[in-house]
């Protein structure tokens, strides 16, 4: 039997592997001509897949990204490590996103605030008690009704005043020379509430009256002084909700009534200039150093934004309210011909003093709540790190520290962010 030896055997397997090889590599030589002629000829590629060239701008066909411009000089994601892919997506990302760094500028701080319209309180006036008595008349009848100075309020019956004419009227008839006493007895009946006109009138008629006129020293609103009001919201059903007492409260009847008695001094209205109004705006504590008495702001009200109007801050309250961590800046200002009623929501736009400081793009910045993060650049990809920030302006955000200058960031902090995994930081 003819038996072929083992050597020539494979000597006759390794010539026919040859020759397979080159006919496969004959084959393939014109694609790879092709690839490699589109590789020197294409100039757009895809930032996360950059096996992807072009020769014209597109869509990447396998994430859909635009398709960016090659730079030469830009620094490409090569010899990547096996350690790097390994590492958990959740604190190292791989990728060619463009990069960005900290810019150091000045730049005019505009701050943004939330309040509402308030009365102007140094124009609060109230209606008081010169003498004690018995309320005759009652000439308003509501809350918030308008009244004007020289407005009639009210009639007191009360004996001390008819008592105090009734003695000037005897001095004249008595001893009509001394004018001492005269006079002393017509400054008691002024500083008991009789206007000079009354006083003249009761010298030409020779009659006392018992009865005198309460009229209004300013323009305003009608309210009630003291705790009344309160009073009003204690007789509601305690069982009712706080915003309905709130309403109650506004809408009720004036508790002073015809034949009520009053003393001497008691504050029986106060009246509130509608004309002349403050903004209250909030300031939170990131924006609390960059606020000063006379900055400008211009306020905007919510519901009549054709109604915004310039002014300046006049005065910071210089306390927290209960309750809150926000400081309280008054804006005083004229609504006598824009009518915006007192309750008002505002938006205030402030604008402060130029501020140097380092800045990063906002999209460069991620917030996770409770803190923010940056992707900086590290060999072969992205390590996410903690940074603490400041105000946003221009589409900047303040970076107060976490980064050096030197630190070169992802461009677009959201995009290299695993939405299925937390974001482990870097200290």
């Amino acid at each position: 039997m003819f038996t072929i030896p083992h050597k020539r055997i494979f000597r006759i397997c390794l010539m026919m592997m040859s020759i397979i090889v080159g006919i496969s590599c004959k084959h393939k030589l014109p694609e790879m001509q092709n690839k490699s002629g589109m590789e020197s000829k294409g100039t757009y590629t895809c930032a996360m897949h950059p096996q992807i060239i072009r020769d014209k701008p597109g869509k990447c066909p396998i994430c859909g990204m635009d398709l960016i411009k090659k730079d030469e000089n830009a620094q490409r994601i090569i010899d990547i490590k096996l350690e790097d892919l390994l590492k958990p997506a959740n604190e190292f990302v791989v990728s060619g996103i463009p990069v960005t760094t900290l810019k150091r500028s000045s730049e005019v701080i505009n701050i943004e605030a939330l309040g509402s319209i308030e009365n102007d309180t140094r124009q609060l006036a109230t209606i008081s008690a010169k003498v004690s008595g018995r309320i005759e008349k009652l000439y308003v009848r509501y809350r918030y009704q308008m009244v004007m100075p020289g407005d009639k309020i009210m009639d007191i019956y009360s004996p001390e005043i008819a008592t105090a004419q009734q003695n000037l009227l005897f001095i004249l008839k008595a001893d009509a020379s001394n004018t001492s006493l005269i006079q002393s007895a017509k400054q008691k009946l002024l500083l008991m509430g009789m206007s000079a006109g009354q006083l003249q009138q009761l010298v030409r008629s020779g009659k006392s009256s018992l009865t005198i006129s309460v009229y209004s020293n300013a323009m305003g609103h009608i309210h009630e002084a003291g705790q009344e009001s309160m009073n009003a919201v204690s007789q509601v059903n305690n069982n009712e909700s706080t915003q309905m007492q709130g309403n109650y409260a506004s809408t009720a009847p004036l508790t002073i009534r015809e034949g009520m008695y009053v003393q001497l001094g008691q504050k029986v209205f106060s009246l509130t200039n509608p004309g002349k109004a403050s903004v209250i705006l909030n300031i939170f504590p990131e924006n609390q150093q960059y606020v000063k008495i006379g900055n400008r702001v211009k306020v905007t009200p919510e519901a009549m934004p054709q109604k915004s109007f310039g002014a300046e801050i006049n005065f910071i309250e210089p306390f927290y309210r209960q309750g809150s961590k926000a400081l309280t800046a008054r804006v005083y200002f004229d609504n006598s011909s824009r009518h915006i009623p007192i309750g008002s929501q505002v938006r205030g736009n402030i604008f402060g003093n130029n501020t140097i400081a380092n800045w990063l793009p906002q999209d460069a910045v991620l917030s996770l709540g409770l803190g923010q993060i940056a992707f900086v650049k590290t060999n072969g990809g992205f390590q996410a790190k903690g940074i603490k920030t400041g105000i946003r302006q221009n589409n900047l955000i303040q970076v107060v520290s976490g980064l050096l200058a030197t630190d070169t960031v992802s461009a677009n902090a959201q995009y290299l962010m695993d939405s299925e995994s937390f974001i482990k930081i870097k200290k």
